[in-house]
Order: structure tokens, then C-alpha cells, then sequence
């Protein structure tokens, strides 16, 4: 009966690492389309970004009382899966607190460490679900979230407070077995939290502890296996890519925007006319902006998929504020799930792109949500995990300008005066002092 339960196991955790690995694999994929872009420099700084963004989630402190819950989650996720490692080697071994003998009395300390975080988390879950169904809070009732995206944030948080009850109640069933002096269920020590509800558990038989035990014990590491793999699937996906999203944040000052160096060089000849004759002759026209995720870069693309969608950046943007159609959440949404369907359209044909007649802009995001912004950085300056919709928005506004020739009048109007008078405004260079001379 041992062999079999541990055959079960093995093959249980087998095929949730392949299938998570597979699905890793393809989101890597999907990444990798974007173009390429170097950004390892300055190591000391990115890893300090690590350190404070990503572990220590600095920008989260803004809010004090959310700031600790998250915290509290995201500490016991960490620290309390450190726990399924002993786990699956009693799946593998067909041990039982394989640990116990080995740690003695420091064992149930760290088991009661555990357990006061689990009672955390599902406080702070619970807290959570509050916020989102009952209280509804501004950035939880917008439209960005209507569908899949409200149901996965509530998924997931129910089954966090569904895990560490299993949790909690596996342990208070294990420490009754203990008190009967079941076989194979060792004294360990009494815990934390499971100690204060194990004597309502003395009248059951040792049948039924066992039986309630061993059914919290495999639905336990089943609902994580299972979690491992619904990560690729949901926007939880940033317990993970939070980390490296932090590492290749971009360093440049806040606002600075990066040019084309093609496009300087056109700038230059036509401030310095002299040196378009000595210039060589362009090999490859280059192509302006972005109109598809193929045209963003690698980081944009890992922006998207490590997106919480918090809406933080959505709720301090100034023209989602007015009621304009601009959302810099659904901007990172809209990408993640174009990239996704393009890394689907490749795998379906064997890893060339069959033209869908759907692009990026247009399709997804449209012209009105990209004039809509007044590149501000709020979103970028917000975002908790060093996110930039603005980049994804100024290069697909550039393919419109510069590619597309589509601006509004306004725009059009000025880009006409700075490239004939060099200002914004319709003055000649010659009068442009004259208004000090009146």
C-alpha cells in the first residue's frame, strides 16, 4: 500500500513539474519576441532594485495597512512552502516528518512559525475578498476587469485560505495521532496553532484522524502542485517574474524618454544641411515605433506577463481619472494577451507566424487611448513591480505618427512649427524675442 501511494506521488509531482516546465517554456517564448535589448548594466543598481522592489516591495508601503497584508501573504507563500519540501520527500521516501528526528526540539518552533503565518494569510486573503466583492473598491470595478480577469483575482485567493486550512487541519489531526500513540505519527512537540484545537479532535477514532490527516495531507500538496500550474494561466504569474522585471528595470531618469538614433540622425541633417552630403546612404530603411508585439522589445513583453493588475497605475493616471479610455492597465493586459496568441499561432504552425489580420494597435489597443495619455510617468512611478506602460504607449504612438501619418490636427500643427521654426509655437525665429521687446 506504501509503494503505491509513494508510485502516486512520484507521478503526481512528475507531471505537474513537466506541465509547469512546458508552460514556462512557451511563456519564455512568447517573451523572446520582442526585439533584443541590453540592459545589464550597472548590476549593483538593478540588484538594489531586487532587493528593495521585488523582496522588500517598497512601493507597496505607500499604503501602510495593504502594504502589510500583502506582506503577509506574500511571507507566508515564501516561507510556508519552504515546508513542502519535507513534504514531497515523505511522498518520494514514504517517510512522515521526515525532518523531526533530525532538527528535534527546533522542529515545532519552525512548524508553529508556519502556522502563525498560515492564520496571516488567510486573514489577509480574507481581508482581501472584502475589498474586491463587498467594498468594492475604485481600481477593483473597472472594466479592465470584467470576466476571467475578477474571477482569477478571487480564484486564487480562495485557494490560498483553502491551502492553509489544510494546512492547519492536517497538523491538528497529526498531533491527536500523536496523543493516541498512532503508529508511524511520532511525538514532535505540540504547535502553535493546530495544539489549541487538537484535543476537539480526541473523541474521534484513530481510524478517522488517519483518514482526515492523509486526505488534508494529499489535497494539501495537490492544491499546491495544481497552483504551481495555474501560475502560466493567471496574473499570479508575478510571484515569479517580479524578480527579474525588478533586475531589468529601466535606470534611466524618471520621464526621460529614449530616442531613435535613426531619428536623430534625420534631426540632425535637417538642422545641419551641410552634412547630409558627407552622410552614407542608409543600408535599411528602419521602421518607427511599434505595431505589433514583434515590434516591442523583450522587456515590454516581460512587463506584461509579470503585470499584477493591481490597476494602481490605472487609478493615478490623470486621464483615466477624467473618464478618457485610456487604462495603463489594460495597456499591459491587451499586450500579454496578443503576445500570447502570437506565441499560439506560431506553436500551431510549427514556428512560423501565420498572418491573423490582428495587430497589437488597432485590434487590441486603439488610437484613442493612446492620445489619450500626457506621458506623465504616474503609471510607471506607481507600479509596485517596475512596470512601464508608457514605453508600450510612445512606441505605438510613434508607428502612428511617423509610420501611419496619423496625428490629430493639433499635433500636426505642431510638429509643422518645430520643424520650420524650430518651437512649438507659429513665430518665426526672428520673432520669437519680440514679445521681451514690447
Amino acid at each position: 500500500m506504501h509503494i503505491l501511494q509513494e508510485l502516486l506521488f512520484v507521478v503526481l509531482f512528475g507531471a505537474a513539474v513537466y506541465l509547469f516546465t512546458k508552460n514556462a517554456r512557451q511563456i519564455w517564448k512568447n517573451i523572446r519576441l520582442g526585439r533584443d535589448q541590453e540592459l545589464n548594466d550597472h548590476p549593483e543598481k538593478r540588484w538594489k532594485n531586487v532587493l528593495l522592489l521585488a523582496f522588500g516591495q517598497k512601493k507597496m508601503f505607500r499604503n501602510p495597512l495593504v502594504a502589510v497584508l500583502h506582506f503577509f501573504v506574500y511571507a507566508g507563500f515564501i516561507i510556508i512552502n519552504l515546508e513542502i519540501l519535507e513534504i514531497i520527500l515523505d511522498g518520494v521516501l514514504g517517510t512522515h516528518r521526515l525532518f523531526a528526528p533530525f532538527m528535534g526540539s527546533a522542529y515545532p518552533v519552525f512548524i508553529s512559525i508556519f502556522e502563525v503565518l498560515a492564520v496571516t494569510v488567510i486573514l489577509a486573503c480574507a481581508v482581501f475578498l472584502i475589498r474586491r466583492n463587498i467594498l468594492k473598491l475604485y481600481r477593483f470595478r473597472s472594466r479592465d476587469l470584467d470576466g476571467w480577469p475578477r474571477s482569477d483575482a478571487n480564484y486564487i485567493l480562495i485557494t490560498e485560505i483553502t491551502l492553509m486550512l489544510l494546512f492547519l487541519t492536517m497538523n491538528t489531526a497529526d498531533l491527536a495521532l500523536q496523543a493516541k500513540g498512532a503508529a508511524h505519527y511520532l511525538p514532535t512537540g505540540n504547535f502553535a496553532v493546530s495544539g489549541m484545537f487538537a484535543p476537539m479532535f480526541s473523541g474521534l477514532s484513530e481510524g478517522a484522524l488517519t483518514g482526515i490527516e492523509r486526505t488534508c495531507w494529499w489535497l494539501h500538496i495537490a492544491g499546491i502542485l495544481a497552483f504551481l500550474n495555474y501560475l502560466p494561466y493567471s496574473k499570479h504569474l508575478h510571484i515569479i517574474l517580479a524578480f527579474p522585471n525588478a533586475y531589468y528595470a529601466s535606470l534611466l531618469p524618471k520621464g526621460e524618454m529614449e530616442n531613435m538614433p535613426s531619428v536623430q540622425h534625420e534631426v540632425q541633417l535637417m538642422l545641419q544641411p551641410e552634412l547630409a552630403a558627407s552622410a552614407p546612404p542608409a543600408e535599411n530603411m528602419p521602421k518607427f515605433g511599434a505595431k505589433d508585439v514583434t515590434d516591442l522589445t523583450w522587456k515590454n513583453l516581460l512587463d506584461a506577463y509579470a503585470c499584477t493588475e493591481c490597476g494602481r497605475c490605472s487609478a493615478a493616471c490623470p486621464a483615466n481619472m477624467t473618464g478618457k479610455k485610456l487604462s495603463p492597465r489594460k495597456i499591459m493586459m491587451d499586450t500579454r494577451d496578443r503576445a500570447t496568441e502570437v506565441g499560439k499561432n506560431i506553436q500551431a504552425n510549427k514556428g512560423s507566424f501565420v498572418d491573423d489580420q490582428k495587430t497589437l494597435l488597432h485590434d487590441y489597443i486603439s488610437e484613442e487611448e493612446l492620445r489619450a495619455c500626457t506621458t506623465c510617468n504616474a503609471c510607471v512611478e506607481e507600479c509596485p513591480v517596475s512596470i512601464s506602460p508608457l514605453d508600450i504607449i510612445l512606441q505605438l504612438r510613434r508607428y502612428l505618427v511617423m509610420e501611419a501619418s496619423s496625428a490629430p490636427g493639433e499635433w500636426t500643427n505642431m510638429f509643422s512649427n518645430i520643424e520650420n521654426n524650430m518651437a512649438p509655437w507659429k513665430f518665426s525665429m526672428d520673432d520669437r524675442d519680440k514679445w521681451t521687446r514690447e
